[in-house]
């Protein structure tokens, strides 16, 4: 099962995540095999970090639990909340499968919630720039709750534009990079 897991930075705890990035990698390192997408939101500078973003296939739902509560920094108190869903991996590839590479180009996370009849089943027609792009459904995997994406694009506009905002309650756009070791 896919999961999707957005820790949100808690203001004012910069300092704190940058003491705990070493036990951060080491947790994460543990789940390499299960990674499917890894890599920290960031504010409008491109620099400060704002959230960390991990797409990973475990088990079952207490699985996926243990993975975003067991973090370090959440049991540290660098987050103020954790978006955790089911996910569909539409693409059927890791980040590290992205054509477009680790570098190059701005890169977003593109979060539409909602629920109701499933929004944008297909995959929208420029894939090219899709890094991870999938549903976030229920626990029992039943509920469509919205849609996560993962994209490469010019502006937060373009990324935006990816999903269609007619099924959507509420759209985000984060600045997003590839995560993990360099």
């Amino acid at each position: 099962m896919e999961f999707f897991c957005f820790h949100r930075d808690r203001p004012g705890s910069l300092a704190l995540r940058k003491e705990l990035l070493e036990e951060h990698w080491s947790y994460m390192d543990g789940y390499a095999t299960e990674m499917i997408a890894r890599g920290p939101t960031l504010a409008d500078d491109g620099d400060t970090p704002t959230g960390s973003v991990h797409i990973v296939d475990l088990p079952d739902p207490a699985a996926a639990r243990a993975f975003a509560f067991d973090e370090p920094g959440y049991q540290a108190g660098v987050y103020q909340d954790v978006l955790l869903r089911r996910w569909q991996n539409v693409l059927g590839r890791t980040m590290w499968d992205f054509p477009g590479g680790r570098t190059g180009g701005n890169r977003y996370l593109v979060l539409g919630l909602g629920t109701g009849q499933t929004a944008d089943p297909t995959v929208p027609p420029d894939r090219d720039e899709l890094i991870a792009y999938g549903p976030l459904l229920s626990d029992d995997g039943t509920t469509w709750l919205g849609t996560a994406v993962l994209v490469r694009a010019p502006d937060a506009d373009t990324a935006r534009a990816v999903l269609a905002p007619d099924y959507y309650d509420h759209i985000e756009v984060h600045n997003w990079q590839f995560g993990g070791r360099r």
